[in-house]
């Protein structure tokens, strides 16, 4: 809606702010809702595929003003869950006289999304607070399509929130998008890693994407890399992090090659157009 205000509203409209009203205390509940959006009547469209949950989660991280209710039933650890899921955002008390000043204090649509896209989205941090931890996994290794894929239910399971972006090494130009809430997952593919684009592709990408790659560039690799995000209150770090590195490619299976690796996976499915 903000990107539709901001590109048709001609005169009639300015976008001032975008912000996302929350009761800490129900954070975990809606997180946790795998009911899909047309069960629940709020479909935008017959096609929309979405869940509760996953659309909860990216509202609340789109928004750069969080209203937040001031709930008697929000713990110390639905606040700690609220900040870990998006840390950059500036949490105003509902009851407060803040909320006028930041409705207009103006609102960047093409910032929003550069900080959305999977490429250079603005990830949380490692942290570890009232119970609520969040997970920072990178590597520079890419993953077996099947052993990921036979992970997928453990790993989406794992945590009340996870996200970021990855890489298969059977589709080794592939930047793919990891978006998962309440149990319920949603793969996509996000075009090409810019290590798979000739150099003259460069000048036409987003600068934020041109920065985002050149911050994060390897020598082999180039922007190539595992980097997904884990939220959740009794977080199993040392799990998580054992069923991650799991579904790497050996030192034996990088040595052999694609023969070794390139057996058709459920991502075929997953990842194919819809109908």
């Amino acid at each position: 809606m903000a990107e539709v205000v901001a590109a048709h509203g001609g005169g009639a409209f300015r976008l001032t702010g975008v912000m996302t009203a929350v009761d800490p205390s129900l954070v975990l509940d809606c997180l946790s809702n795998a009911d899909d959006l047309a069960e629940a009547g709020l479909a935008a469209a017959a096609r929309d595929r979405r869940t509760v949950g996953d659309t909860f989660a990216r509202q609340l991280e789109y928004a750069p003003v969080l209203a937040v209710a001031d709930s008697p039933d929000a713990g110390l650890d639905d606040l700690a869950l609220l900040r870990q899921l998006h840390p950059t955002a500036l949490h105003v008390p509902l009851a407060s006289g803040g909320l006028g000043a930041a409705a207009v204090a103006g609102f960047d649509v093409a910032a929003a999304a550069a900080a959305q896209h999977p490429a250079c989205a603005r990830l949380p941090h490692d942290c570890d607070a009232e119970g609520i931890s969040t997970l920072v996994w990178r590597r520079r290794r890419p993953f077996h399509a099947g052993r990921l894929y036979e992970a997928l239910e453990d790993l989406c399971c794992a945590a009340a929130r996870s996200r970021g972006r990855f890489w298969l090494a059977d589709r080794p130009d592939s930047l793919l998008a990891w978006e998962a809430a309440g149990g319920a997952l949603c793969v996509e593919n996000a075009g090409p890693w810019m290590a798979a684009l000739p150099d003259a592709a460069w000048e036409l990408m987003p600068a934020e994407r041109r920065t985002a790659a050149a911050l994060d560039w390897h020598a082999e690799h180039g922007d190539r890399c595992q980097h997904l995000v884990f939220t959740s209150p009794g977080l199993d770090r040392a799990g998580l992090l054992a069923l991650l590195d799991a579904c790497l490619l050996t030192d034996e299976e990088v040595a052999s090659g694609p023969g070794a690796w390139a057996d058709p996976s459920g991502f075929d499915e997953l990842l194919a157009p819809l109908p």
